[in-house]
């Protein structure tokens, strides 16, 4: 039985990073970048007001006060996406708005609050304060510098991403091809949801919770029908999911039973398994296997299970195939309200509820079938073998939400 940081070794040493592809930018949401994006412009392309106001020279506003301000000649007016031709002198000033370039000859820009209309002087606008050089005004570059990197190769794109690179004119960017992942499940006693359901048999819901984290992951989940406990269903199911998808995740069908037959119809269609037992609760029973340089892996059917393990081995597995450049799954230090003990021999990932101050309790009874609880939890902690973590320890917590 394997501990799970040599599981997770195993896995990332065998996965190779999918091909790359050139996509328009306004769909690279989510898309890991395969190459540096330099940028190719300063930004701000030039320099520009940050107010609403009057371009001046500085020193003619020194005396400005409330009491007795400056006048000054107003010679134009600069509409953001204009610019003004000549120079501002000395006694000048030009109406500007926020984002409109600065005037040459300008060196601040006067806030339109600190300004009146002269009503005695056509054409003459009144400074109540004084300004110093360069202020309220956005310097060329001064946030980008041509041929400086903004993002890296690995670099998961999001929101802030787009918008820094539409700013610059990027139009489209190579990403690494997200993977397609195909989702069984496994047993006689699943039904879906609107179907009837007799004695002994349950609704299957693990596919739709782990189709949400593989798109949490950057992967494309395809959910597959249920498949039968017989071994010449369960090789029909992974013959065809495989040949449509990169990788493949089943759950149930992967532990010693008599009907668990995941595993023999995998080596029937000439796949190699490497492991199949790790030392964590919940989710000892995971399958990691190879089949023509694509990948199973094989979840236990309990959903507390099926979705830890996929947090803690398949995440990791899709983050290496997009070349990311952080396979983590996003963890934050959180102190516990109340203890967490583990008297068991292998590692429990433990679920918990933390708030808004950054304490994290339990969420109660920890069974591996245990949905309410699940749909309670917003984060995991990872107790030690026949430990117990008191009250006030700071965790990591392995974020759900």
């Amino acid at each position: 039985m394997l501990e799970l940081e040599e599981a997770r070794r195993r896995i990332l040493e065998a996965i190779q990073i999918l091909e790359s592809e050139s996509i328009a930018l306004s769909n690279a949401d989510g898309y890991f970048l395969a190459e540096p994006i330099p940028s190719k412009i300063d930004l701000p392309g030039f320099d520009n007001s940050a107010v609403d106001g009057y371009a001046v020279q500085s020193k003619d506003l020194i005396p400005a006060k409330n009491a007795a301000p400056v006048s000054l000649r107003l010679v134009g007016k600069i509409p953001a996406g204009e610019s003004f031709v000549g120079q501002i002198e000395s006694g000048q000033c030009a109406r500007i708005f926020t984002g409109s370039p600065l005037p040459g000859g300008a060196d601040a820009v006067a806030m339109q609050e600190d300004t009146q209309i002269d009503q005695q002087t056509s054409g003459q606008i009144l400074f109540l304060e004084t300004v110093k050089p360069w202020e309220n005004i956005r310097f060329r570059g001064e946030d980008v510098k041509a041929g400086s990197t903004l993002a890296e190769a690995g670099t998961r794109l999001g929101a802030g991403h787009l918008c820094l690179l539409g700013a610059v004119g990027i139009e489209n960017v190579r990403v690494f091809r997200q993977p397609i992942i195909g989702l069984l499940a496994t047993g006689n006693e699943l039904r879906e949801a609107g179907q009837s359901i007799g004695p002994g048999q349950i609704f299957e819901s693990n596919r739709i919770g782990l189709a949400a984290l593989a798109k949490r992951s950057g992967a494309t989940p395809k959910i597959y029908p249920l498949v039968s406990d017989t071994l010449e269903a369960t090789v029909a199911a992974l013959q065809k999911a495989f040949a449509e998808c990169d990788a493949v995740v089943t759950t149930g069908g992967v532990s010693v039973g008599e009907l668990d037959f995941v595993k023999a119809a995998f080596e029937k269609l000439g796949g190699k398994l490497d492991f199949w037992k790790v030392s964590i609760k919940p989710g000892k029973p995971f399958v990691f296997g190879q089949l023509n340089g694509k990948f199973l892996f094989g979840l236990p059917g309990n959903p507390v299970s099926a979705l830890v393990t996929f947090i803690l081995f398949v995440a990791p597995a899709l983050g290496r195939m997009q070349g990311a450049k952080n396979i983590s799954w996003p963890t934050l230090p959180a102190i516990l309200a109340g203890p967490l003990e583990n008297r068991g021999q292998r590692r429990h990932f433990m679920r918990i509820s933390l708030d808004e101050k950054g304490q994290a309790r339990s969420i109660g009874t920890q069974a591996s079938h245990i949905l309410s609880g699940l749909s309670q939890a917003n984060g995991l902690v990872d107790v030690p073998p026949n430990a117990t973590l008191t009250a006030g320890t700071i965790v990591p917590v392995w974020r759900l939400d």
